[in-house]
């Protein structure tokens, strides 16, 4: 049992409600008007009301702090918290990526979380195996939704084995309780030629399909795997994502006429493996499931279409920079098209792809390449005066370091270029294009 509850406060917004009643970082949170805090969301679910009542330690000696918002109800907290040790993952799937993973990268790639508080605050996955009754009947009481869920299948023999346990929890009943209590759902499907692939993905289909509208989505994507896996799988190839995409366009037109939602969504790496061309932008909806890589081309190239050349730098301002960027192999043709009309408007900048040696090269996207794979690639390529575009999305989120810990003044030093973090859409590359030139 905990012997110290509550959570401790790391930092704090400056005019915050929480500033404003005299709170500071480093004192620890006990109870907001009588309820106990026991991580973030309880503080975001106790902390709404307008009158506030405090119980707080600071250095040792509990406190009464109160705050009220009759002033300002739009106010919000302004509190930051230490993190709160997540829950680890007990399965062993056999697609795990987190096991794939070659030593020598950042340490929180490690972590195998399967929180459902992480689900809800940041639309982690959870696979609903690490779930008490009391975890379930917070979510309900607590109203956290939306969850992302891990299917994978309905079919429980298949989905077992997938998850590497004898005995799961039946995936369906979870869902129809979360339903029944109307908390709304994204979940995913991940891949598996072999195993979730064919009939079985359309019986999972159909399955989720009967607690829609709070399945609000369905995202399937290629199972990823790298060199440095030790469980045999089949890797997602041409044919694979063609089967694939027949079944989902079927559920994703029956879907459409009904009721004027596409649910079900390919991977944008499965239009990429099937060497098919995305569909309309339009039909992504409100992209719910664009961090799990679906949509992101199709955004990318709806914002490239609207870039209006003319107002960027004209070649008397930018023909003293060279710029270069990259981006993976997979991604390459379309970010390649783009930077060809910015070099015909005079703009010199290059665009080099990346193969994934760390991983391997299967691996093909741009948000798992390393430090040292970027720098190799560049090599002999950047001069002294180049200006080297870096898409954040290869960046932690501070903006700093590489998966491999290489940072940007590594490269900088290496390569004997500028080296600038810039928003991974076609503005960012423009804005960064304008800023220098």
């Amino acid at each position: 049992m905990k012997s110290n509850p509550g959570v401790d406060i790391e930092s704090m917004t400056a005019g915050g409600l929480a500033e404003q009643a005299g709170l500071l970082p480093g004192d620890r949170i006990v109870k907001v008007n009588g309820h106990k805090i026991k991580d973030a969301i309880d503080l975001m679910f106790f902390g709404n009301d307008n009158d506030l009542n405090f119980t707080i330690s600071r250095k040792g000696t509990k406190q009464l702090v109160t705050a009220s918002r009759e002033q300002n109800e739009s106010i919000g907290l302004g509190i930051e918290l230490k993190p709160f040790h997540t829950r680890s993952c007990r399965n062993n799937c056999i697609f795990c990526f987190v096991s794939q993973l070659p030593k020598g990268l950042r340490k929180s790639l490690y972590v195998k979380d399967d929180d459902y508080r992480m689900s809800f605050l940041y639309g982690n996955y959870i696979t609903m195996t690490n779930l008490s009754l009391q975890d379930k009947e917070r979510i309900v009481a607590q109203r956290l939704s939306p969850l992302y869920i891990s299917v994978h299948s309905t079919n429980a023999v298949v989905r077992n084995k997938m998850l590497g346990v004898q005995a799961a929890v039946d995936i369906v009943k979870e869902i129809k309780y979360l339903a029944d209590n109307k908390i709304r759902m994204h979940t995913q499907i991940v891949l598996c030629p072999g195993f979730n692939d064919g009939k079985g993905l359309e019986q999972t289909l159909a399955d989720l399909y009967r607690f829609y509208p709070y399945v609000q989505s369905i995202a399937i994507v290629p199972v990823g795997l790298t060199a440095h896996r030790k469980k045999q799988l089949k890797p997602v190839e041409r044919e694979d994502a063609l089967w694939a995409l027949d079944i989902i366009r079927k559920f994703q037109n029956r879907f459409r006429r009904k009721h004027g939602e596409t649910i079900v969504y390919a991977a944008d790496e499965l239009f990429i493996k099937a060497d098919e061309e995305f569909p309309p932008l339009d039909e992504y909806g409100e992209l719910p499931q664009i961090e799990n890589g679906v949509g992101m081309v199709p955004l990318f190239l709806r914002e490239a279409k609207k870039i209006k050349l003319p107002q960027l730098p004209q070649r008397s301002k930018s023909a003293e920079r060279r710029f270069i960027t990259f981006s993976g192999t997979s991604f390459y043709p379309y970010l390649s098209k783009f930077v060809s009309r910015l070099r015909k408007a005079d703009i010199d900048i290059e665009v080099v792809p990346v193969e994934n040696s760390c991983f391997g090269t299967s691996v093909t996207v741009a948000g798992l390449l390393t430090g040292r794979d970027i720098i190799k690639s560049l090599s002999g390529m950047a001069e002294k005066g180049d200006i080297v575009l870096i898409p954040d999305v290869t960046l932690r989120a501070e903006g700093d370091l590489f998966l491999d810990d290489i940072s940007l003044h590594d490269v900088e030093e290496v390569l004997g270029a500028k080296a600038m973090s810039i928003a991974s859409t076609p503005q960012g590359i423009v804005d960064a294009v304008a800023e220098i030139s």
